[in-house]
């Protein structure tokens, strides 16, 4: 078994935690989205494209289901808990061609939900949303070739066992986003 694998099945046993109430904060608004339909899912039309272009997504097919690993989506699922879709915003910045999903059981106010996020990105991009982030008090941690930034724990409203509360993580051209650090191992990132 590859480090990977084992830490994507530690990190289904976390989401099955959250999945019986371990998450934190009020009722969500209705879901955009629904999984099960086939009702598409919607931007908003009105968003202003961003001044400096961003990367070419075209032909890369995320969605709020397809970025989560196939065995917590099914678990999701399988609860009754749909997705909200919204774009992927950081620090200021929106990132038209990424999405944030919160996933969660909308018919009923517990206030237990899941967030996982990603989207392609520049370098420049990149950089004005880490400092951004940095100078608002996001700790910042490199791994690799990755870089993290993660939310004070006392603003967080969930942590994960090491006490990392919601998380940016970056990659070569792209950034990821969870409620906490371990959750980032639930997110499948999309292929170019």
């Amino acid at each position: 078994m590859t480090p990977r694998s084992f830490a994507s099945l530690a990190a289904v046993g976390i989401a099955a935690l959250l999945l019986t109430g371990c998450g934190a904060g009020s009722a969500d608004p209705a879901p955009t989205a629904t999984v099960g339909t086939d009702a598409p899912t919607t931007a908003p039309t009105d968003a202003q494209p961003d001044p400096t272009p961003g990367p070419d997504a075209s032909g890369i097919d995320a969605t709020c289901d397809s970025i989560v690993v196939a065995d917590v989506h099914e678990q999701l699922v399988s609860k009754g808990w749909s997705f909200k879709e919204t774009p992927f915003a950081a620090a200021g910045v929106t990132l038209d061609d990424g999405l944030q999903c919160t996933w969660a059981d909308f018919t009923k106010p517990s206030g237990n939900l899941l967030l996982f996020g990603w989207a392609p990105l520049t370098s420049d991009q990149a950089t004005k949303i880490q400092n951004t982030l940095e100078q608002q008090g996001w700790k910042r941690e490199s791994e690799g070739d990755y870089v993290y930034l993660t939310q004070d724990a006392s603003q967080a409203p969930t942590v994960d066992e090491n006490g990392y509360g919601m998380t940016y993580e970056f990659g070569d051209g792209w950034v990821t986003l969870s409620d906490t650090k371990q959750n980032l191992l639930l997110i499948q990132r999309p292929q170019s």
